[in-house]
């Protein structure tokens, strides 16, 4: 492992946690030791909070790694990576901060580890501004699972804001390679379906509210909208929330999705009609992958042993982001290719 500490500016481009979760993960499978200056330096309260040193914490455990500046509120970070270990390992944020955020750090490096690898993790699993857990499961695991890898997942308990408290167990067998894919042909839709739910002390009503405005809006693309309403069990979630998550399938394989969480200013019919906006996007957009899945696939086209290409829609500030440091910390280019009203994103070997 060469002593030569790799430098990341954690102010460039998206200038937040993601510059910090994919610099680490990189770190850990590369084994590159990395310095991490200005960490969330465009933000309102910058370093390092709880959900990125519980992060940066559990990456550390996964692969037994010497850091310097991991303390909350910190603006910079160093960190001396080791071998990445099979076993049981734990990350609890207090608050509802993203249990999706702390699998997207941890899952690449699991896929490395020496042996199976089990995650229990705490916080929140239906948060705003993260992708709802069911949208990991349901739409970025069988992405994934075309690159050659999977995970198990049992939901203990769900996690809400303000109070998060949610827990899930994750389990992960490393494997041998990473594929490269080739995800370019959208073909036609084959099935819309989705989940509308209420928690805590929220009528089902809303739920169906939410469908249903959800369902109106989805027919123009495919006529028969399946969207299951229910109610969450209190052992499983006792506080209040609400919100969908949509899928849409294609014929060539491709899977997309959209979501949404109940606000107290905005009435279900509009929740419904947010969620089915966001997949409406991306299927007029002619994507083989959504807006919140194509930044969470750089890391994995760039470890795949062969050239990747992907479809997608506007190219995100997330995936600007993460091709940035991928492109930083690894020795592979990106290439992103215009094509009428959409763009292919490419991924080759130096």
């Amino acid at each position: 492992m060469s002593c030569a500490l790799k430098e990341i500016d954690g102010s460039m481009l998206e200038g937040g946690g993601q510059i910090l979760r994919i610099a680490l993960t990189l770190s850990v499978i590369r084994k590159i030791p990395v310095r991490i200056t200005k960490i969330r330096a465009g933000r309102s309260k910058p370093g390092l909070m709880e959900q990125h040193l519980k992060g940066l914490e559990l990456l550390r455990d996964l692969s037994h790694a010497k850091v310097k500046g991991a303390s909350f509120g910190s603006t910079e970070v160093e960190f001396w990576p080791g071998e990445i270990t099979g076993g049981t390992y734990e990350a609890c944020v207090k608050t509802a901060g993203s249990i999706s955020l702390l699998l997207q750090a941890a899952l690449p490096c699991s896929l490395f580890a020496t042996s199976h690898v089990t995650l229990k993790l705490h916080g929140g699993t239906n948060a705003e501004m993260a992708p709802q857990i069911d949208t990991t499961t349901e739409v970025f695991r069988p992405i994934l699972e075309k690159f050659g890898a999977t995970f198990d997942f049992d939901l203990i308990r769900r996690g809400y804001f303000p109070k998060g408290g949610g827990e899930v167990v994750v389990n992960i067998d490393p494997v041998p390679k990473i594929n490269p894919i080739n995800l370019v042909e959208r073909g036609h839709i084959t099935s819309i379906f989705g989940w509308s739910f209420v928690a805590g002390s929220l009528p089902i009503k809303l739920a169906h509210v939410m469908a249903d405005s959800a369902t109106i809006a989805l027919k123009q693309f495919y006529g028969n909208v399946k969207i299951e309403r229910y109610k969450e069990d209190r052992s499983m979630a006792p506080d209040n929330c609400s919100g969908l998550i949509l899928i849409a399938e294609t014929s060539t394989g491709c899977i997309l999705g959209g979501s949404a969480l109940g606000k107290r200013s905005e009435s279900p019919e509009d929740t419904g009609k947010r969620a089915a906006k966001e997949l409406a996007k991306a299927i007029e957009d002619g994507a083989c992958v959504d807006e919140h899945v194509q930044d969470q696939i750089i890391v994995f086209m760039a470890l795949a042993q062969g050239p990747s290409s992907v479809k997608v829609g506007e190219i995100t500030m997330h995936t600007k982001t993460a091709i940035f440091v991928t492109e930083t910390m690894t020795d592979v280019a990106f290439k992103i290719i215009p094509e009428d009203g959409h763009n292919v994103i490419l991924c080759n070997p130096k």
